[in-house]
């Protein structure tokens, strides 16, 4: 009996000394931790990635609605319904992955100079499933007076000058999670951009022509 106990008690001294499982006791601790500052890392990628691409959508469609026009013998090139309509189903395009048409909005605005000099949004063309309004107001904002001080804040503010216009474009986008999911607050992307239109364009209004384009009011 004493033998047995002297053995059991020699067992047990040596599991006492071991330590060929610290590292992997120690690892299964650490485990939730590392897995979480791993995942946490792939979604602020993901996240600052998101930023760039709408920053770039926001570019290109104020740059495409910028050059697009219809040819006029004998008069200024015309912007139409059908232009608008592709230069933002150009936006949903490039945005991929990101289904802007489901999960963003897009907002196409032409900041022009009203007949008192003031600056105005003489249109605003919108795309998208998401209700978000522009941040400067609706079509006809400024459509007399010297009130409006154009779109954009700070020192990016733009203005328009006489017989000229700018497409001025703004991307809502509601980030969507790859790993966190509900975890995560709601997360709004918003970026804008500007570009002057490249030509003489005939700034009365944007043309219809038959057969006529569906018009995607704001």
């Amino acid at each position: 009996m004493k033998r047995a106990l002297l053995r059991l008690r020699h067992r047990f001294a040596a599991l006492a000394r071991a330590r060929e499982g610290v590292a992997l006791i120690e690892f299964a601790y650490s485990l939730p931790i590392m897995i979480t500052l791993g995942f946490g890392g792939l979604e602020l990628i993901n996240y600052t990635t998101a930023h760039l691409r709408v920053n770039q959508l926001a570019i290109s469609l104020a740059d495409n609605a910028s050059r697009a026009k219809q040819e006029v013998v004998g008069g200024n090139p015309r912007f139409r319904e059908l232009d608008a309509n592709e230069s933002i189903r150009a936006a949903y395009l490039q945005a991929g992955d990101l289904d802007l048409e489901a999960n963003g909005r897009v907002i196409l605005s032409s900041l022009e100079v009203n007949g008192d000099g003031g600056q105005w949004i003489h249109w605003q063309r919108c795309g998208g499933s998401k209700t978000y309004p522009s941040k400067y107001g609706p079509e006809g904002t400024g459509s007399a007076g010297t009130g409006f001080p154009g779109m954009g804040r700070g020192t990016r503010q733009v203005q328009a000058e006489e017989n000229f216009a700018i497409m001025y474009a703004e991307v809502f986008y509601d980030y969507q999670p790859v790993v966190f999911g509900d975890l995560l607050p709601e997360a709004t992307i918003y970026k804008t951009a500007a570009m002057y239109v490249r030509d003489d364009r005939d700034l009365s209004g944007i043309f219809n022509p038959d057969p006529p384009a569906p018009v995607n009011r704001c």
